[in-house]
């Protein structure tokens, strides 16, 4: 699995890099110009990220903002269906419009509230089929 952790705060992207490190390649970004210059780069490679872990409060671009031109950019480069990545939305908010927007709008595959419970992340990586069940 190959991740990306797109969090502003230093200890919450850390915590996450470290819950997800020991399943596969897992890069950082500290906000949404970070995420998009990152996923732009893996798409040019022709290796793109199979998960993003994404914050919705960050500082210059939101996750919102960045979680809808992400799929613009895989849309433009013909990527759709199954091979869309999965993101995970990790934030601490936690109210209906939110979450409901997440999912409507910027297609989102899950979402979770900070504190990020170490177990609920491993769990949806295994939902969305990320992890291996044994794994």
């Amino acid at each position: 699995m190959k991740a990306l952790v797109v969090e502003d705060d230093f200890i919450s992207r850390t915590m996450l890099q470290e819950i997800l490190a020991p399943y596969g390649t897992c890069h950082v970004a500290a906000n949404g110009h970070e995420c998009m210059a990152a996923f732009q780069q893996a798409l040019g490679r022709g290796e793109p990220y199979d998960l993003i872990c994404l914050d919705i409060m960050m500082p210059e671009m939101d996750g919102q903002t960045a979680l809808k031109e992400l799929r613009q950019m895989e849309q433009t480069s013909g990527i759709g269906g199954s091979n869309l990545a999965k993101v995970i939305m990790v934030t601490a908010l936690s109210d209906a419009k939110n979450i409901m927007h997440s999912f409507m709008k910027g297609t989102c595959q899950a979402y979770l509230t900070k504190p990020v419970n170490a177990d609920e992340l491993i769990e949806k990586c295994r939902e969305l089929g990320l992890i291996d069940v044994q794994g």
